[in-house]
């Protein structure tokens, strides 16, 4: 189990919770997990987030691995500018 903690914008399409739980072994299943756990937050992660892995933004897709006991943090599109 992934547990994913969630920036504030997204906490009122989960009930409320800062945290939840999904199983997941990488960004993508992460992803697709928490639409199906939670369908109200299909919109804003099509619309794009930013996925922190022990406190590292993931740039390289869908495919990087979330190892055991990781801190995952779902975040608003964080972009350089």
């Amino acid at each position: 189990m992934v547990e994913v903690h969630l920036w504030s914008g997204l906490r009122s399409l989960t009930g409320g919770r800062e945290v939840v739980e999904v199983e997941a072994s990488n960004t993508g299943e992460l992803l697709r997990e928490l639409v199906r756990a939670y369908p109200q937050l299909e919109g804003p992660i099509q619309a794009g987030v930013s996925v922190a892995i022990d406190g590292r933004i993931i740039a390289s897709g869908l495919t990087e691995p979330i190892p055991e006991g990781s801190e995952v943090y779902l975040m608003q599109r964080l972009r350089g500018g």
